[in-house]
């Protein structure tokens, strides 16, 4: 999908140095730049979620069957 975006001057020229020193394009920098930002994100989304259960004395499997059993 394409999409605009504005980029500076100075950005632009950056961008064109290390698409000519890595042989690529510059849309492709900016892809793999999108992708690292992306994925970075998505990390630190999932750590925040990581541990929540630990503070809990019980299992979380364990409390999820007794919670059920309840129904």
């Amino acid at each position: 999908m394409r999409t605009l975006i504005d980029v500076g001057e100075a950005e632009i020229a950056a961008l064109a140095r290390l698409a000519a020193k890595g042989n690529v394009s510059r849309a492709a920098l900016i892809r793999k730049a999108i992708k690292g930002f992306l994925d970075t994100n998505r990390d630190m989304e999932e750590q925040q979620a990581f541990g929540l259960w630990a503070e809990h004395p019980v299992d979380g499997l364990a409390y999820q069957e007794k919670l059920r059993d309840e129904w």
